[in-house]
């Protein structure tokens, strides 16, 4: 039996990782420097009563270190690099804790991460009625929901939770969301049962009614509810991402099999306002509320004016049933711009006096 042999490393080379792993040496020492300074942060925080975690602040700490940055290293990998070193920071401060959808694996979690980084602390909840409770009640300090989806249009259990809860939206990510087709055999020959989420489902409908026709589809609580399910029965499949196929050791079966490909979820950040206040105008930023107006003639179209009379413009306008039988909606709208703008301040107090309920959801900085 001939030994394998080792590949051999030119000296060029050699003196080239030793030169890294000095640099690496260097970072470490930096990034700990870093960190006792956080911790002292923490201190002074803590003593004062302020919020540990500060997205505006992030966004300006990424955002001075994108400025100043001459590559080779590309500005959205740097704002990665940065956004998990202000994370493990945090981490020493205090660390954060947030409800999202489980199990492990959902795109809530992903949108999670990308928002808080890796350091947080993610409390699994078993649908979005447990992350507003968890929220709310202060079991986790921030949640993360979907809201809308770019394919199949608002998360409405998302909305209609929104109306009596407490807390309020302090930010937003948008995820490219692919589909793919999960299962312990990597075919797709005798697949009985197919679960996803119902959004994916619908997401999915075309690819799923050419490919697997006599599948049921089974709608259950997250996508990766619908990995573990299938990680379980090998007549069945579940739609998920590529993070639930290594958490459960799946097949990928096949590759983003939802219909449309720029397939996005819009996902919002939650808190009590005690927990965090509105964050401050970024110049780039979106103003959710929710309202519903008296039932009689031309009352949606007065909804309007209060806007165009101000320069405000609407980017979204969501009606859901009010539920008390006399064919009444609440409205959801997102406008852009802050309140603390005055045209914005100015369309608001308009509206307000228009309306028979009326809640500003939140203002937050759009997602890019």
């Amino acid at each position: 039996m001939s030994e394998s042999k080792q590949p051999v490393q030119s000296d060029a080379l050699g003196a080239l990782r030793v030169q890294i792993d000095s640099i690496d040496q260097q970072l470490l020492s930096l990034l700990n420097q870093r960190a006792h300074v956080a911790e002292q942060v923490g201190e002074i925080k803590r003593a004062e009563g302020s919020p540990f975690f500060r997205p505006d602040r992030v966004a300006q700490v990424i955002d001075t270190i994108q400025n100043a940055n001459q590559g080779p290293l590309l500005n959205q990998h740097v704002a990665s690099i940065w956004r998990e070193i202000m994370s493990a920071c945090l981490a020493l401060e205090a660390p954060q804790r947030v409800a999202v959808l489980g199990p492990e694996g959902t795109f809530t979690e992903q949108a999670a991460i990308e928002y808080f980084g890796s350091a947080a602390n993610l409390i699994y909840c078993s649908s979005f009625d447990e992350v507003f409770h968890a929220t709310a009640a202060g079991t986790a300090q921030y949640g993360v929901v979907g809201i809308e989806n770019s394919t199949e249009g608002a998360v409405a259990r998302s909305l209609d939770l929104f109306l009596r809860s407490p807390v309020h939206v302090v930010g937003e990510v948008s995820l490219l969301v692919r589909h793919n087709l999960l299962r312990q055999v990597n075919d797709l020959n005798q697949v009985e049962v197919v679960m996803a989420h119902p959004q994916a489902l619908a997401q999915c409908q075309g690819w799923l009614s050419q490919h697997l026709p006599h599948a049921e589809r089974r709608a259950v609580s997250s996508n990766a509810e619908g990995a573990r399910l299938a990680a379980t029965n090998p007549a069945w499949a579940g739609i998920a991402s590529e993070r639930a196929a290594a958490q459960f050791g799946l097949h990928i079966v096949s590759h983003a099999i939802q219909d449309e490909a720029y397939n996005r979820t819009r996902f919002l950040v939650i808190c009590l306002p005690q927990t965090l206040a509105m964050p401050p105008a970024s110049g780039r930023d979106c103003t959710s509320l929710v309202v519903s107006v008296p039932n009689r003639p031309g009352a949606v179209h007065d909804l309007l004016v209060p806007l165009k009379n101000n320069g405000v413009s609407m980017t979204r306008f969501e009606s859901r049933p009010a539920k008390s039988g006399q064919w009444e909606y609440y409205f959801y709208i997102d406008l852009a711009g802050h309140p603390s703008q005055p045209n914005v301040a100015a369309a608001l107090k308009e509206l307000q006096g228009l309306c028979a309920f009326y809640k500003v959801l939140g203002a937050y900085p759009v997602s890019e």
